[in-house]
C-alpha cells in the first residue's frame, strides 16, 4: 500500500486528508468496494468520465449512450472509467440566460476534476454554453483531457423542405408576425424543428464550438460533425476514452496537458476556422473566455486582420441552405482545415498525440467540393466576423457580415432607442411607433451586468408593421448578444455596454449612427458637451441588479465586458 501512496496512479490520487495517507487509501477503497469493483479493478489507472447531461437539456437526451461507449472504450484499453455529473446548461430552460451560468459551470468542472481520483478524463457534452463551460473548465487541468461533443441534430422533411432548429424556427417565427402563415402552420412547424437529440441542426453556436474545439486540437480528429444519432458518434466516444487512458499511462513528451494544447497559435488557428466556416458570434466571447484561462489573448483588432484574409468556405444554415449533417456527409471539419492550410499554423499538437499537419497529411477521405468551397473559389472572400471600433464601441462590437445585407454596409440612419427589453417588448409592435425601414433599432441594457444578463436578444424583432410591409432587415444595434442560428445586420456585444456607463447608453432616440463595415467604425453623431450632458442626467450603472447573496452576487461583482469573455475576473490566467 505504501508504494501506491509514494507513486500514485487511479485511487490513490489525491487523497482525502484524514492525517494519515495509508488510512485514507484504505478507506476510499473500502467505500469504492461498496459500488461492487474488485480489487483488480481499483488497481487501475482512472479515466473520469464529465457528463453533462440532465432533464432540462434536450442536447443531451443521448448522454447515457455516449457515457456507456466512453466507458467501453477506457476498459478495453485497460483502465477503469468512473462517471460523475456536473451542472448541465440547457440553452432554452434558464433564466435569465444561460450564459449567465456558464462560468459556474466553468468552475464546477474545475473542481471537479481537481478534486477527485483521475488519471485522465473524457468531457462529454455540445450545447450552447455546455462545451465553453467545460473547455474553460479543463483549460487549467492537471490531468490529460479529450473532449466529446454530443453532435447535432438531423433535419426533418415538411412539404418539400427540410426543417432544422433553429434557424428555421426564427425563419418561421417571422413569417407568422409577418401574417405570412397562420396559427396551424406555426404550431406543424414546432413539432418538427427539433425531432431528435442533438445541438442545433445548422452552424449555431454549438455547431460552431465543436468545430472550434477540433481545430484547437481538443477533441479527436473528425469528430466535430458527427450527428448525434449516428452510430459514428458512440465510436467517436469510445476511441476518446482509448485515447484518455492512453494520454493517462503517457510520460515524458507523450503527456499532453490542455496547455500544451491550447496555445496562441492553436486559438488563433481556431479563429480561422470561425471565420472560415461563418461560425457563431457567440464563439468570440467563449474563445475569449477558454483562451484566457491560460492567459492567452484574442484581441478584436487581430480580428479583422485574420478575417481579411480568411475566406469564407462553408455556407450552413443561418446564411445558405446547407445543415451540420450535409458537413458530416461532406468530409466534416478536415475539410475545412486542409483547405485552410497554408494560412494555419500546422506544428500545433493535438490530444490525438500528432501535430495538426501530421493529421492532415494522413487525411485521405471524401470532401464534397459543393459544401467546403476551395481556398481559391469561396462563398465570400473575407471572413464572416468584423470588429467595429468607434465612439459608440470604444472597446468593440462585432457584426458577422457573412449573414448581413452588403447594401446596409455603409449607412449613415437615425436611431430609435429601446432602453431596455421591457421597452422593447412592450413598444416594437405598436402600430404608432415612430420608426421606418431605414432607420437604426438600438436596445440598450441587455450586457452581462444588466438585469438581463446578456441573453440573446440582439435579434430584435422588425416592427410588425414594417415585417408585414415586407421588410425583411435592418441595422440592430446592442449590447446583447444573437444566437448563432440568427441572421440579419446585427451589431453585437458593443463594449463598454450601456449598464457599465458605455456610450451606447447615451443614444437617443433621432440620434444619428454611422456605420462603415469598410472602415470597422461604429460611431454615435452626437457632440461631445451633449453627450456629457446626458452623461450627467443620471447614473448608469444604476440598473445593474443587487445581489445580496450566493452565484449571483459574485457574477455581479466579478463578470468582465464582452472583450473579457464576460468570465471572471478572478478566473483570467496571467
Amino acid at each position: 500500500m505504501t508504494d501506491d501512496i509514494t507513486h500514485p496512479r487511479g485511487l490513490a490520487n489525491g487523497l482525502t486528508n484524514y492525517g494519515d495517507n495509508e488510512f485514507s487509501l484504505y478507506l476510499r477503497r473500502s467505500m469504492a468496494s461498496s459500488m461492487g469493483y474488485s480489487r483488480e479493478a481499483l488497481s487501475k489507472p482512472v479515466v473520469g468520465i464529465c457528463s453533462s447531461g440532465s432533464g432540462y437539456n434536450n442536447c443531451h437526451r443521448l448522454m447515457p449512450e455516449l457515457v456507456e461507449a466512453t466507458k467501453r472504450g477506457v476498459m478495453m484499453a485497460g483502465g477503469l472509467p468512473i462517471e460523475f455529473p456536473t451542472i448541465s446548461l440547457g440553452e432554452t430552460f434558464l433564466n435569465p440566460t444561460s450564459l449567465m451560468y456558464r462560468n459556474l459551470m466553468s468552475m464546477d468542472v474545475e473542481e471537479m476534476i481537481r478534486a477527485q481520483p483521475m488519471d485522465a478524463v473524457v468531457v462529454i457534452g455540445g450545447c450552447d454554453k455546455t462545451l465553453p463551460a467545460q473547455l474553460m473548465g479543463v483549460a487549467n487541468a492537471g490531468v490529460p483531457v479529450v473532449y466529446c461533443a454530443v453532435g447535432p441534430m438531423l433535419t426533418s422533411p415538411y412539404n418539400g423542405e427540410r426543417l432544422g432548429a433553429c434557424t428555421d424556427c426564427r425563419r418561421f417565427w417571422g413569417k407568422y408576425r409577418a401574417g405570412e402563415i397562420d396559427d396551424k402552420t406555426i404550431k406543424e412547424v414546432e413539432g418538427l424543428l427539433a425531432t431528435t437529440a442533438g445541438t442545433c441542426a445548422v452552424m449555431g453556436t454549438a455547431s460552431t464550438m465543436a468545430c472550434l474545439g477540433e481545430a484547437l486540437g481538443m477533441m479527436l480528429p473528425g469528430t466535430a460533425a458527427i450527428p448525434a444519432v449516428h452510430a459514428d458518434r458512440l465510436r467517436a466516444a469510445e476511441a476518446s476514452g482509448r485515447r484518455a487512458l492512453a494520454l493517462a499511462l503517457a510520460t515524458g513528451k507523450d503527456q499532453l496537458l490542455p496547455r500544451d494544447i491550447i496555445t496562441p497559435d492553436s486559438v488563433e488557428n481556431a479563429v480561422r476556422v470561425l471565420l472560415a466556416i461563418g461560425g457563431s458570434t457567440n464563439a468570440i466571447v467563449h474563445l475569449t473566455a477558454i483562451a484566457g484561462r491560460l492567459g492567452i489573448p484574442v484581441p478584436l483588432d487581430r480580428l479583422n486582420v485574420l478575417s481579411d484574409t480568411t475566406p469564407v468556405l462553408v455556407d450552413l444554415k443561418p446564411t445558405g441552405e446547407h445543415y451540420m449533417e450535409d458537413l458530416f456527409a461532406g468530409g466534416g471539419l478536415v475539410g475545412v482545415l486542409k483547405e485552410l492550410r497554408p494560412l494555419l499554423h500546422l506544428d500545433c499538437m493535438t490530444v490525438a498525440g500528432e501535430t495538426l499537419g501530421e493529421r492532415l497529411d494522413r487525411h485521405e477521405g471524401f470532401i464534397d467540393p459543393a459544401i467546403v468551397r476551395p481556398l481559391d473559389s469561396p462563398y465570400q472572400a473575407k471572413g464572416g466576423l468584423v470588429a467595429l471600433f468607434g465612439s459608440l464601441a470604444p472597446r468593440g462590437a462585432i457584426l458577422k457580415r457573412s449573414a448581413a445585407d452588403p447594401t446596409l454596409f455603409e449607412t449613415e440612419a437615425r436611431a430609435v432607442v429601446f432602453s431596455s427589453l421591457e421597452d422593447l417588448a412592450a413598444r416594437i409592435d405598436d402600430p404608432d411607433l415612430d420608426v421606418r425601414a431605414d432607420d437604426i433599432l438600438v436596445l440598450q441594457n441587455a450586457g452581462p451586468k444588466s438585469p438581463a444578463a446578456m441573453p440573446e436578444a440582439g435579434y430584435l424583432p422588425i416592427p410588425k408593421k414594417l415585417a408585414r410591409a415586407g421588410v425583411k432587415d435592418m441595422i440592430r444595434i446592442s449590447d446583447a448578444r444573437m444566437s448563432g442560428t440568427a441572421f440579419g445586420t446585427i451589431v453585437l456585444h458593443v463594449t463598454p455596454e450601456a449598464a457599465e456607463g458605455g456610450p451606447l447608453g447615451l443614444a437617443r432616440t433621432g440620434d444619428r449612427i454611422k456605420l462603415s463595415v469598410e472602415n470597422r467604425s461604429i460611431d454615435l453623431l452626437v457632440d461631445a458637451a451633449e453627450l456629457e450632458r446626458r452623461r450627467a442626467e443620471g447614473d448608469a450603472t444604476a440598473v445593474q441588479p443587487t445581489f445580496k447573496r450566493g452565484y449571483r452576487k459574485l457574477y455581479m461583482d466579478h463578470v468582465m465586458q464582452a472583450d473579457g469573455g464576460v468570465d471572471f475576473d478572478f478566473l483570467r490566467g496571467e
